[in-house]
């Protein structure tokens, strides 16, 4: 099983980031990340990809995003994180960037998508989540989310997102904005409370101070999508990474769904779309 990570933009991460970028990992449990992004304006460039090629795992059909809010902290959202990240997955399925992904297949078709792809959300506010959340945590919680859902399955990608304050798995200490992984159930993203990075995760990077949200969990989603139990779907010949990771923080704007987005590759295009 390995962990994809986005990453944040700050030199001052600059040791994280090379540490993470060189390591691996073998279950959602461990500190390692099987690969990283290089920061925000030090990423490579998607010019160098050659072309994204099957590994012989899943893509998924009928995407079905649930998205996670954990924690009784998500009782106060003076920011409207909620809505907004609700809003963008009703928006989001047959925008520009969800049409890029349908060109990638399995043994069993191509990537296709529920329209919208949101099928539910839910505040687990049971109790406070975790300050410091392990990965093994967030497996745990998505499990959780699965169950209240009903749901399994390599189509079905739970979003938790961790409230503000809150450092899930070392965020954003560790070099990170989000990653995704694949915990035998289902594929899921650790989606912290970007907005606590600033800039350095997508804040008014194009339009307001919530970008961030969209632009990160809009890259975990199409990695999802593409490479559901990340490290067997669809990766670069050359560098090993998943489409989203090609076209990190370049040319972000604001898609066909009305929120601020980054592309994604596009092996039909040779290039970010």
């Amino acid at each position: 099983m390995g962990r994809r990570i986005l990453s944040l933009g700050p030199v001052a991460i600059a040791a994280a980031a090379l540490t993470l970028a060189s390591s691996t990992t073998a279950s959602a449990g461990s500190t390692q990340h099987r690969a990283a992004i290089p920061m925000r304006g030090h990423q490579q460039a998607a010019a160098l990809a050659t072309h994204l090629t099957w590994n012989g795992g899943p893509v998924e059909h009928n995407t079905r995003v649930f998205l996670d809010f954990w924690g009784s902290q998500w009782s106060s959202d003076r920011n409207g994180v909620q809505s907004y990240l609700t809003n963008f997955f009703n928006a989001t399925g047959s925008d520009t960037m969800s049409n890029v992904l349908t060109q990638y297949t399995d043994s069993s078709g191509k990537v296709s998508l529920s329209h919208p792809v949101l099928a539910g959300a839910w505040n687990d506010n049971a109790s406070a989540a975790p300050r410091n959340a392990s990965a093994n945590s967030i497996s745990t919680e998505a499990n959780k989310a699965a169950s209240h859902f009903g749901v399994s399955g390599a189509s079905v990608d739970i979003i938790v997102v961790s409230p503000s304050g809150t450092h899930p798995d070392g965020f954003p200490n560790t070099g990170f904005c989000a990653w995704h992984d694949w915990n035998g159930r289902v594929a899921f993203t650790n989606m912290p409370y970007v907005l606590d990075a600033g800039s350095s995760c997508g804040a008014n990077s194009v339009s307001g101070q919530l970008d961030g949200f969209s632009i990160v969990a809009g890259h975990e989603y199409a990695e999802a999508a593409t490479d559901p139990q990340a490290g067997n779907g669809w990766l670069d010949n050359s560098s090993g990474e998943e489409n989203a990771d090609l076209c990190a923080w370049i040319d972000l704007y604001v898609d066909s769904n009305g929120f601020p987005v980054q592309g994604t590759w596009s092996n039909a295009a040779g290039g970010c779309r």
